[in-house]
């Protein structure tokens, strides 16, 4: 366990906290570091996604379908509907855009529920000291993703507005008047308040994923730094074996009574993140 070779709780949450990276970074933004596990982890899940659903869909039958095609194509309908109900203008990118964003975001938050433990003790055996194997409790991923949107909401709006009907949007309200002159002074109000809402967006986007699954994942190392005082303390007092079989009890049930929980938060955080981000494309389509 890397805890007791750390020394203690704080070492334990600490190393685990860790990225696998070029070199530590200098400041709040450094932009030459790179975090290999991100990296890895964020393209093997985009691999495995994108496998996975080419395998179901070359297999795919009128027939009776199996699970996972009975898995797809509800999960391929669900957010179709989603995009049908939201979104009001013409697109093909959107709906595999928000099914794409969903499934991906998932995969992400999906390694959360892997025990903390695992991976990294065989990155360790592999010659890595730190490996972090959730894509999403790392802030330049969420970032990235947000910003992409971002990049797209401002392209549409541009698309579709042109640069006028954009530069008006930001600078005409929410506050309007009659006269011209009194118009002119609100326009630096207007361009400052809709700025701040319309450039939370992507902050928000990956705040929002990135508290959420930090804070998730935070709860399971915390776990299993309980247990494993307990089962240190177990391991002295009723013996190497009692101690041992204690811990492990401890852990698996408090383990699963948050991985339970844990499902529903992972789940709900990728289909927000999906929503949001056809909701913010509509928005960019519609005249208003």
């Amino acid at each position: 366990m890397a805890a007791e070779k750390a020394g203690g709780a704080t070492e334990y949450i600490l190393h685990h906290q860790t990225f696998l990276s070029n070199k530590p970074p200098h400041g709040i933004v450094d932009f030459t570091v790179i975090n290999y596990d991100t990296v890895f982890f964020s393209v093997l899940l985009a691999a495995v996604f994108f496998g996975l659903f080419w395998l179901v869909a070359r297999k795919a039958t009128t027939g009776v379908p199996g699970l996972l095609q009975n898995i797809i194509e509800w999960i391929v309908e669900k957010v179709d509907e989603q995009v049908r109900d939201t979104f009001h203008g013409t697109s093909r990118l959107i709906a595999p855009l928000a099914l794409t964003i969903f499934c991906w975001v998932f995969l992400f938050n999906f390694m959360d529920l892997v025990p903390v433990d695992l991976l990294p003790l065989v990155g360790r055996g592999a010659g890595f000291e730190h490996l972090k194997v959730v894509p999403s409790t790392d802030l330049n991923a969420t970032f990235a993703l947000s910003l992409t949107v971002f990049i797209l909401i401002i392209f549409y709006s541009l698309k579709m507005k042109g640069l006028v009907g954009f530069v008006s949007e930001l600078t005409l309200q929410p506050f309007k008047a009659k006269n011209v002159l009194v118009q002119a002074v609100l326009v630096p109000v207007n361009f400052i308040l809709e700025s701040v809402t319309f450039l939370a967006r992507p902050v928000s986007l990956a705040l929002r994923l990135y508290g959420n699954l930090y804070a998730g994942e935070m709860i399971f190392l915390l776990i299993a730094v309980l247990t494993l005082s307990v089962g240190l303390h177990s391991l002295t007092t009723f013996g190497g074996v009692v101690g041992t079989v204690f811990k492990i009890i401890g852990e698996f049930g408090l383990g699963l009574v948050w991985t339970v929980f844990h499902i529903l938060i992972i789940t709900i955080q990728a289909f927000i993140f999906a929503v949001l981000t056809v909701v913010y494309l509509s928005m960019a389509h519609e005249h208003h």
